[in-house]
């Protein structure tokens, strides 16, 4: 058409703008699969070892069938008799609040009446009813150890969890923390260990930005 001025487009300006978002693009998906790689060879190389004497365990909450923990929270608390048994631990924290709005019993309600059926007795166990999340699990049970005057807590998780208890427990000044890792017959190891790859992820900046005055959402 008569006096219309068509520019043509810059083809070899185009090809090494998209060139340099493929590398781009490339750059950083070699990085993300590194930062998983980093964190599954973590979460897989978590020593589980014979541990000494502690002043206290500290369960993590998990789901709550009704009343009755679930098969995965049933693990964690077999571990923990498997512990006051053995003597490594003479008292037990269960911390975990209310799962739901309609729920009957805290998670540590119901943790504490499954411990007692397996023998362990109802005084060596103190309940942490609030938390809502694993930094909760660590701030509030931290709290209940410092009333009591005891220094030295395991942790007792499942492994795909146990990295960033563990990560976070160090991070609120806990006195050198142990934990007590296990892996898991019931769960699904590929949805939790994926799952677990964003928290970790997310803590992990929340910790960089508490250097800047930033504090992590409990």
């Amino acid at each position: 058409m008569a006096g219309v001025n068509r520019v043509k487009p810059n083809a070899p300006g185009l090809r090494r703008t998209m060139n340099k978002l493929f590398r781009f693009l490339l750059a950083l998906g070699a990085v993300a699969l590194l930062w998983v790689g980093f964190i599954q060879w973590r979460i897989a190389t978590l020593p589980d070892e014979k541990l000494p004497p502690h002043d206290v365990g500290i369960v993590l909450g998990a789901a709550l069938w009704q009343t009755t923990p679930s098969p995965a929270l049933r693990e964690r608390l077999d571990r923990a008799v498997e512990l006051y048994q053995a003597g490594v631990i003479p008292r037990i924290i269960v911390s975990g609040g209310y799962d739901r709005a309609d729920s009957l019993l805290t998670e540590a309600e119901g943790m504490r009446n499954y411990l007692v059926e397996k023998g362990v007795p109802g005084e060596a166990i103190y309940l942490e009813n609030e938390a809502r999340s694993t930094l909760q699990n660590m701030m509030f049970s931290q709290t209940i150890m410092r009333e009591h005057g005891w220094s030295s807590a395991v942790i007792i998780t499942h492994r795909y969890h146990a990295v960033r208890a563990l990560d976070m427990a160090r991070f609120l000044g806990y006195d050198s923390p142990s934990v007590s890792p296990m892996e898991s017959n019931v769960l699904m190891m590929a949805w939790h260990k994926s799952r677990e790859t964003l928290a970790l992820t997310k803590w992990q900046w929340d910790k960089m930005r508490s250097v800047f005055g930033y504090r992590p959402v409990t």
